[in-house]
């Protein structure tokens, strides 16, 4: 008796557990529970997927390309500087090509110094030279366009995971597809838009000068209605030098909220870049107007100090992703490693933004090649659809057997039903998401723990027809059955497993129910039920069973 009270405890617990992570899904009574029992309890219940709940999937496509073609104009920038520490002498540094630099230099006495100097950049290799026009060419070797490719796909998957982690997105997927593609799902979003644009700004943040000893940036509008910048730019485009560019300032008025753009004539070359920063975060100015202040490291700071050191009472820009976000004039040498981002900024952009800057600028530019929005009311008919099919197929499973198996049945449908009720407590506690194929999983577990009991049953009425006693036939029953409950239970929890490991999305939402409802039904099929025959035995000496 002893042993039955022990597993019937047991039971109890399992029960117990199953309930009690349960209880986050209903928020009214986990809301008003004490704060010491939230904190052991999981904080989020049963969460439900992306074709439950609705959401965003959106597959991108990485421009590697542009990527690699970013990463020679930085190579670029690099190689003036470095030429100009060693004091060689250069006409100019430019990219000819998309993986091409050509640096030209006055004098063939320049030509060997810029060669060993270029020794220090094994990313290039020198492709030909030309006497005449007193120049060389260096590509980019085929090895290094493959790692930054590569590169590019890890970091752009790694940046977005950052963004939507604190854009506060429940159970997101975020994961690669193919050779360029990263494949996003968001369920439960309530701002598709805002999220899109999120995930796709390339957050590339510059601090240029402002080129205002040209006669151009005085003859430039000093504002152009939204929408005809590429007309302003076409205008200035043959009298454009050519380090210099274009860009625009978004400003919106305050009384009436119409927006326009400042044109400003910038300096191509990048003074500092956006990957010297260490935090990014929203402050308010003191006309209640939000900026983003943003914070950087130590080298990025002893930079930044020594570049408004040199150009005091110039404009810089502050440039992200080719718009000018404001253009102040340097007063003064900034030491402290703190700037600020203002702008016509609402409260929500100016968050955006800081998020961007935090989790990093992209690698590289993204294009959406697929874009599905799931509305909450296709959720809403997808969970009614999943669970009446649940309903019904249990319905139809628990008058088969009762229909079938008598009393048998009965004590199978008790071990169904605390089947159903651990395996969806267990998804509660792991924070597993359910999909509507992690429901379909549900349903094939109940069809494998009836399985489960028929074998038990089938092998029990064969002990009751050789004439043994009810006890001796339900305990040699479950002996026999034993082994091919536990061989059938294994192989298919091994095919649930691989599905787990090398499916992706819908897949392994209905492999973590097969898992674990596999797991849970061999402890009720032989645990649940067995219990409950051991205690009808024990209670009255039954010379008859009703199965």
């Amino acid at each position: 008796m002893k042993r039955v009270g022990r597993r019937f405890a047991l039971l109890g617990l399992l029960l117990a557990l199953s309930l009690t992570f349960l209880i986050p899904t209903y928020q009214p009574l986990y809301r008003a529970l004490p704060s010491w029992v939230k904190k052991v309890l999981p904080d989020r219940g049963v969460v439900l997927g992306l074709d439950l709940q609705g959401g965003i999937h959106l597959v991108l496509e990485v421009e590697e390309d542009r990527a690699v073609e970013m990463m020679v104009e930085r190579s670029v920038r690099a190689i003036q500087d470095w030429l100009a520490e060693k004091a060689i002498s250069v006409e100019s540094v430019d990219r000819t090509g998309p993986f091409r630099v050509t640096v030209r230099f006055p004098d063939e006495a320049s030509k060997v110094d810029i060669q060993k100097a270029l020794l220090e950049f094994p990313s290039f290799f020198e492709v030909e030279e030309s006497s005449a026009s007193n120049s060389l060419v260096y590509e980019l070797r085929e090895g290094e366009i493959k790692r930054v490719k590569d590169s590019t796909i890890s970091q752009a998957l790694e940046t977005i995971r950052n963004r939507v982690d604190q854009f506060g997105v429940a159970e997101p997927m975020i994961q690669r597809q193919g050779l360029k593609q990263i494949v996003v799902q968001l369920p439960g979003i309530k701002e598709p838009k805002r999220a899109k644009a999120l995930i796709q700004e390339t957050a590339m943040l510059e601090f240029k000068l402002l080129d205002e000893s040209n006669q151009l940036a005085l003859e430039l509008p000093r504002r152009v209605p939204k929408g005809k910048e590429r007309d302003i730019v076409k205008l200035f485009q043959d009298r454009l030098p050519e380090e210099d560019e274009i860009l625009f300032e978004r400003v919106v008025e305050r009384d009436g909220g119409r927006e326009y753009r400042v044109p400003y004539l910038v300096k191509k070359r990048v003074m500092l870049a956006g990957n010297v920063l260490s935090d990014a975060r929203v402050a308010i100015g003191e006309f209640n107007d939000p900026y983003v202040s943003v914070t950087f490291d130590a080298k990025g700071a002893q930079e930044f100090e020594r570049i408004t050191a040199e150009n005091v009472k110039k404009r810089m820009a502050i440039v992200l992703d080719n718009t000018v976000y404001s253009a102040p004039v340097i007063q003064e040498r900034i030491s402290g490693g703190r700037a600020q981002i203002t702008g016509s900024f609402t409260m929500e952009e100016a968050n955006d933004l800081a998020i961007a800057l935090r989790a990093g600028a992209l690698p590289a530019p993204l294009k959406i090649v697929q874009d599905l929005t799931v509305g909450p009311s296709l959720g809403r008919d997808s969970i009614e659809k999943g669970l009446r099919s649940t309903v019904i197929a249990g319905c139809l499973v628990v008058l088969f057997m009762v229909f079938y198996y008598r009393l048998a049945g009965v004590i199978a449908t008790f071990a169904l039903a605390l089947n159903v009720v651990c395996l969806i407590g267990a998804l509660a506690g792991l924070n597993a998401t359910l999909t509507l194929p992690g429901i379909a999983g549900i349903i094939l577990t109940i069809g494998m723990g009836v399985d489960s009991n028929v074998l038990i049953f089938e092998r029990i009425r064969e002990e009751l027809r050789q004439g043994k006693p009810v006890r001796l036939a339900v305990d040699s029953g479950y002996d026999k059955a034993l082994v091919t409950i536990i061989d059938a239970h294994v192989t298919t929890l091994i095919t649930g497993l691989a599905l787990f490991l090398f499916g992706t999305g819908p897949i392994k939402g209905f492999a973590v129910t097969l898992c674990l409802g596999i797991g849970i039904n061999l402890f009720t099929a032989l645990v649940g039920t067995k219990v409950v025959f051991d205690t009808i035995n024990q209670r009255r000496r039954l010379e008859r069973l009703s199965i």
